[in-house]
């Protein structure tokens, strides 16, 4: 099977299979999150998927409360707010994504440093289904 290019739809197929995959450069070993096809740290253009263990750290984090139109037919809003945050991973990259299992109605109890593990959430239906990246706090 050929290895499949470093896109945003390659990246998205993987999320859609439960994985969370980065670039990683062969010539400096740099890992790009989300990849890229180009190492951003030396240029390189000698790249390879490889998997993350999907366990970082909140690095920063907002809670939204007025929200896009997407997250408005999920449900989210003014009285319903949301958490998105930057996750900075075990394996070194950060990347912005949905955080789970924290009161968005009360952030400051949210602590930046807490502990998070990947999850994939399963929005919309049929043909419209897709596979989003968010990180579920956890304790220690």
């Amino acid at each position: 099977m050929p290895e499949r290019e470093f896109t945003a739809a390659s990246f998205n197929q993987y999320l859609s299979e439960k994985r969370l995959m980065a670039a990683r450069c062969r010539s400096c070993g740099h890992l790009d999150l989300p990849p890229r096809p180009l190492c951003s740290r030396c240029r390189s253009r000698e790249m390879e998927w490889t998997e993350t263990k999907g366990a970082g750290r909140l690095a920063a984090f907002t809670a939204i409360a007025i929200a896009p139109t997407e997250m408005i037919e999920a449900g989210y809003g003014r009285d319903n707010p949301y958490v998105s945050g930057i996750v900075t991973l075990e394996e070194g990259p950060s990347i912005s994504a949905r955080i789970t299992g924290v009161d968005a109605r009360a952030p400051e109890s949210i602590k930046v440093g807490t502990p998070v593990t990947v999850e994939f959430l399963e929005l919309g239906q049929g043909e419209q289904a897709r596979t989003v990246l968010a990180f579920r706090a956890r304790e220690g």
